[in-house]
């Protein structure tokens, strides 16, 4: 009686479970990467590879403030031009409105309440990305009313606090003026601002 043995059928090194493992894997990792590569592609597409991509935002230690044309008006009106000039080594951006603050003789936060857009003096410009090489500068028209001490609510400050946007924290500038409400009226930051008054 003739037996016959049963062989195991031929395998080959693709065939084996490991090295299949790794042949799929080897697809997954290329097919990842081909991926990988287009997403990489899509975001340096969209983002550009100009100086926005890689400028940062002005820091408050790298800009001074300060004030330039006083502003007079009637009906208790007041205001003066605002400068912000970049005075650190690189180029660095601004963008929207300063925020703005009162303070007393010493240094100790008023009430104040800050408006964003058209003043008395100016209209605002929309809100753009400024680009301050070093020594340049962006201007903000800020106005108020002033009725001394007539008004019960006016608030006597001595200092204005100046805020870039996103900074935590600010520029102070002498301010001995009386602001009805402690309201303020602030333009949108530009290069340059026509103004009336």
């Amino acid at each position: 009686m003739t037996q016959h043995q049963s062989l195991p059928p031929r395998t080959t090194a693709a065939d084996r479970p490991g090295r299949r493992r790794s042949l799929v894997h080897a697809a997954l990792a290329v097919t990842t990467a081909a991926g990988l590569g287009i997403t990489a592609a899509g975001v340096a597409g969209a983002t550009g590879t100009g100086a926005a991509a890689t400028t940062p935002t002005c820091s408050v230690s790298g800009l001074s403030a300060s004030f330039g044309q006083q502003l007079a008006g009637g009906m208790n009106h007041q205001g003066v031009v605002l400068k912000l000039k970049n005075v650190g080594a690189r180029t660095c951006l601004l963008r929207g409105y300063p925020g703005l603050g009162l303070e007393n003789g010493t240094h100790r936060t008023l009430h104040s309440t800050t408006h964003w857009g058209d003043t008395w003096y100016a209209k605002s410009p929309a809100k753009s990305t400024l680009s301050l090489a070093p020594g340049r500068s962006a201007e903000a028209v800020v106005a108020w009313t002033h009725a001394n001490t007539g008004t019960s609510d006016a608030v006597h400050a001595a200092y204005l606090q100046v805020t870039p946007l996103a900074a935590t924290s600010h520029k102070t500038l002498k301010f001995p003026q009386w602001v009805d409400h402690g309201d303020l009226h602030v333009t949108a930051l530009a290069y340059r601002i026509p103004v009336n008054g």
